[in-house]
Order: C-alpha cells, then sequence, then structure tokens
C-alpha cells in the first residue's frame, strides 16, 4: 500500500502530537507504532515542566542551572532559546485543559528538584504531569480535522531519494506481512529514547532507539550516543519497567538510606538527595557495593503522614501494590536507565543533518542537555522543539509540489537461512549493556562488549526477518553498538559518562562532543 501525505510525523508521543497541534489547520499525518499516548515515555513523567513563572526566577537563571548541570558541553543559546518559550508552552497545555496545580489565587504551584536553584517545575497532582498532559494532547489530536493518526504503523525504514527523505516505510503491528510506503514532502521523527536496551529501565517496553536507528542507517549525523541518564530512584520490585520513584519526594523531604539504615548523600554532596541525577546514581551504586545490598532505600517516615498521602497519592498507590506505606516503610530504590540524551544531530529548527528530515524529542541531540540532562528539562524540549521541527517542516513541505510517484524500492536478498535465537540475543544484549554501558564503565568492559556486539551485529543486521521482533533487534544492535564505540573513544568522566579509568574531567581533550555518520566517528570541537 501506497499514499502521499504533506507533512509525515513518526511517533505518537508528546512531541509528535504537539508537532500536529501547532501546525493545524494545516494537514498533517502522524504515524503511530501503538494507539497515540501509549507507549510514550512522556506518558510516565512524573514531575512536571521546567518553567521560571515566578517571581525572583528567570529564563536566565534557568539557563544556568541547565549549563550547570550538562557539564560544560551544553549550547547555551539553545538552552536561553527554549527556557523563553517555556511560558507559552505552559499557556498552550493549560488552554489545552491541562489541570496544572494551583493555589487558592489560581496561580500555578511550582516545585524544587534536583539541581534547580529556584521551585520552577509546573506539576499535575499525584505527581501524574505526563500522564495529564498525553491525556489532554490525545484529546486535542483526536477532535483536530486537519490531523490524521494513523495508528498500529510501525516505521522500518526511511525512503532516500537523492539524498533527500522522501517517506517512510512501515508495516502494519498486528500483522508484519502488510507493508505501508507513505511517501511525503518533509518527515518528522519524534519517536522518543532508547531505554529498554537495558536490562533495567524507567522507560516502556517501546524505547528502543528505533528513531535513532532509522536516521543511522539514513546518513543522518548521530551525537553524543554515550550520554544516557540514570534515574537514581527506581523502585526496586523486580518489575520491568520499573516504577520509578519521582525526584519531587526527594524535593519535599525524602531522605536515602543504604541497606545499613545510613544516611550518605550528606556526606557525598552539600545538596544531599537534591545534587545533580548523575551524582546521586553513582553513590547509590558505591552505597550498594560497600554494603552488598541490592538496592538502597528512600525513606519518608520523618515526614507527616498526611502531607505525604496529599501530595504523592499517584506513588502511594504504586508502593501499596508491592505491600509498601510510603509513609512508613523505606522504598527499595537503585539507578535505571531514564533517558538518552544523545541521539540524532537537530539545529535550533530541529533540522536533521538530512534534507527532508526534521526531529524533535528524545530522539534528537539538540545542545539542550550537553553531558547531563537537568531534571523537567525533557518535556519542555518537546514542546519546543515540537512547535519549532513542525514550523520549519511545513515551510519546507511548501515549497515541494505534492505528488504521487511510485518509488523503486529496492529489497536485496540475502541466503542467510540458518535459526537464530531472537530473544536470547536481546536479553543478552540488555544485559550487557548493563554491566558495561551502566552507571559506570571501563575500556576493558567496554572493549569486551564492543566486540561482542560486532559478532551479533555480522549475523544479524545482513539477515532478512519476517519476524518484528527480528527488525527491533537490528535497531538496537546498530545504537547499541554506537553508544559503546562513543563510550569507549570519551577517555574521561562528565556529566553521567562515568569512566572508573579516567575518573577526572578532562576539558583539554574532551570538551566536545562526539558524532557518527553512516557508523564514521568523528570529534566535533
Amino acid at each position: 500500500m501506497m499514499s502521499h501525505h504533506p507533512i509525515l510525523i513518526v511517533g505518537g508521543g508528546l512531541a509528535g502530537l504537539f508537532t500536529a497541534l501547532k501546525l493545524a489547520p494545516k494537514p498533517v499525518t502522524v504515524l503511530a507504532a501503538a494507539p497515540i499516548g501509549q507507549g510514550a515515555s512522556s506518558a510516565w513523567a512524573q514531575g512536571g515542566i521546567a518553567a521560571a513563572l515566578s517571581e525572583g526566577d528567570s529564563p536566565e537563571k534557568h539557563t544556568d542551572d541547565t549549563v550547570k548541570a550538562g557539564a560544560g558541553i551544553v549550547e547555551r543559546d539553545v538552552v536561553l532559546g527554549m527556557a523563553r518559550e517555556a511560558r507559552g508552552c505552559v499557556d498552550d497545555l493549560l488552554a489545552y485543559g491541562v489541570p496544572f496545580d494551583k493555589d487558592l489565587e489560581g496561580h500555578l504551584v511550582q516545585s524544587r528538584e534536583a539541581a534547580h536553584s529556584e521551585r520552577r517545575i509546573v506539576r499535575v497532582k499525584g505527581d501524574t504531569a505526563g500522564k495529564a498532559i498525553m491525556e489532554a494532547l490525545v484529546a486535542h489530536v483526536r477532535r483536530t480535522p486537519s490531523i490524521t493518526v494513523l495508528e498500529g504503523k510501525v516505521a522500518d525504514e526511511l525512503i532516500l531519494r537523492d539524498g533527500q527523505v522522501v517517506g517512510v516505510v512501515a508495516h502494519a503491528a498486528g500483522d508484519p506481512r502488510e507493508t505501508h510506503v507513505f511517501t511525503a514532502n518533509a518527515v518528522v521523527l519524534a519517536t522518543g529514547g532508547a531505554g529498554s536496551l537495558y536490562a533495567l529501565t524507567t522507560n516502556p517496553p517501546e524505547a528502543k532507539g528505533t528513531g535513532i536507528a532509522l536516521a543511522a542507517r539514513a546518513g543522518a549525523v548521530i551525537a553524543d550516543p554515550e550520554f544516557v541518564q540514570f534515574h537514581p530512584t527506581a523502585i526496586a520490585v523486580g518489575r520491568d519497567p520499573a516504577p520509578l520513584a519521582t525526584e519531587a519526594l526527594r524535593g519535599d523531604g525524602a531522605i536515602l538510606v543504604n541497606g545499613q539504615g545510613e544516611r550518605f548523600m550528606r556526606a557525598i554532596h552539600p545538596d544531599a538527595e537534591l545534587a545533580p541525577r548523575d551524582v546521586v546514581s553513582r553513590s547509590i551504586v558505591s552505597q550498594m557495593e560497600k554494603t552488598r545490598h541490592p538496592n538502597v532505600y528512600l525513606d519518608m517516615s520523618h515526614l507527616d503522614p498526611a502531607m505525604v498521602r496529599a501530595r504523592f497519592p499517584g506513588m502511594a498507590a504504586i508502593c501499596a501494590e508491592f505491600g509498601l506505606d510510603i509513609t512508613r516503610d523505606p522504598i527499595p530504590v537503585r539507578p535505571g536507565a531514564h533517558y538518552m540524551i544523545g541521539g540524532v544531530t537537530v539545529d535550533l529548527a530541529g533540522r536533521t543533518t538530512l534534507d527532508g528530515l526534521w526531529a524533535a524529542g528524545e530522539v534528537t541531540s539538540s545542545g539542550l542537555h550537553g553531558a547531563n540532562r537537568l531534571a523537567s528539562n525533557s518535556l519542555l524540549e518537546g514542546l519546543v522543539y515540537g512547535k519549532h521541527a513542525g514550523a520549519g517542516a511545513s515551510a519546507a513541505a511548501a515549497k515541494v509540489p505534492d505528488s504521487f510517484k511510485v518509488l523503486p524500492l529496492e529489497n536485496l536478498a540475502n541466503e542467510i537461512n540458518e535459526p537464530l535465537d531472537i530473544s536470547d540475543i536481546r536479553n543478552s544484549l540488555k544485559s550487557l549493556m548493563w554491566r558495561a554501558c551502566g552507571v559506570r564503565r571501563d575500556a576493558e568492559r567496554l572493549q569486551e562488549a564492543s566486540e561482542d556486539i560486532d559478532r551479533w551485529c555480522r549475523y544479524v543486521l545482513p539477515r532478512q526477518f519476517n519476524d518484528p521482533k527480528g527488525w527491533e533487534l537490528q535497531n538496537m544492535l546498530e545504537v547499541a553498538r554506537l553508544m559503546i564505540r562513543a563510550a569507549l573513544t570519551r577517555e574521561e568522566t562528565r556529566g553521567v559518562h562515568v569512566r572508573t579509568d579516567f575518573p577526572a574531567t578532562d576539558d583539554a581533550h574532551w570538551q566536545r562532543h562526539i558524532e557518527f555518520q553512516r557508523d564514521n566517528q568523528r570529534i566535533k570541537t
């Protein structure tokens, strides 16, 4: 099946849906692997959106905090532009009906999270900001006539013609034999992150790095794939994905104690539990090794129980499923893969390095996060870059005559027919990524991992699978290979990237980005 669309958005999460809404009433098509809003990491976001709205705060302060957290490789002009657009994005969401918390006088209530110098997190009661935002966006998308939503369509490849992206090949989620070719004047990639490459993650299962793999194969530049943020407080109860203990718990007074009941963050950082996430994650791993305990604990037993239950009803409900009373019982937590900081390189307008392709959200490397994402900047990035990418794609699409042409597509045959245990390789890959490219890394484990992944790639990538799980594995291997190679190259510790064999930050040699294009590595100053 083949069809033509002026603007094609790949992804039904926050960035994709906001892009579509900001383009209305221009016609746009959203391609989503699942019903829109489902499988989107944004829907799982708890804290909220960072926005400098209160007296005494400013976009400049927000920028300073973001630059500091980004450990020396943040693009300041990118951050300042985003911070200045935050108020408008919050106003848009209010207009869509997002029920942000307000005080008795109708003013937005804002909380503080780690590494923020001010209380600037616009939140929703029960720390359900992501869910509330996604519900509002989905409702508006479904009643916007100019937006066509095609659900159950999984993107497999970007279509190139003369070096320009001109569409997407996809299959039906329910029937991999059903192939669709969607041509377009412009394509916006909004496919999310890659947390599911790890054995322990807070991401939905759909976060497999698909968009990064698609863009990399097409020849787009991929930047800084070694930078993966680990959330320090994934709840360690054996669920996959792991439930997330929101950072707002620590913002409102929860403390971290090790397996021996000792509070440890005060001796490590002046902000204690509100230290940057990378500092907290590293400290937790050290405590786990020191005490030979599988996790540490979040403790709120010293706080007013009524306040805790009123402030965190969602968290209370999650913990209650496992027999935990958050007002009394310590919550077992440990770091989990949470946010892909690197990704497809985009400029201020959301343009990738390929003509015809824009991108927004977690799939991108925009220069905003640097080496470490500041809490609650992610939803804001998806909104701001969704708007920018949509505007850029729309302007470019308007210059291309709408036409429907049958494109010559190649599908080169191969003769590899030996059986392959896809599930075994996939599980092995996830475990390997956790061991070698997790919170702490070193050259020996990274080199061994690189060799293992290269070996898998040699006999997995050339195959033609009839099973979508095989296609997913190919994408996961391509992204994991880039992540491992970049982590091995960066011989320093910076932000979320921790090399135990290079524990210092080396600005003289590594205050720069690592980029890949068609698997060729380059260092960008």
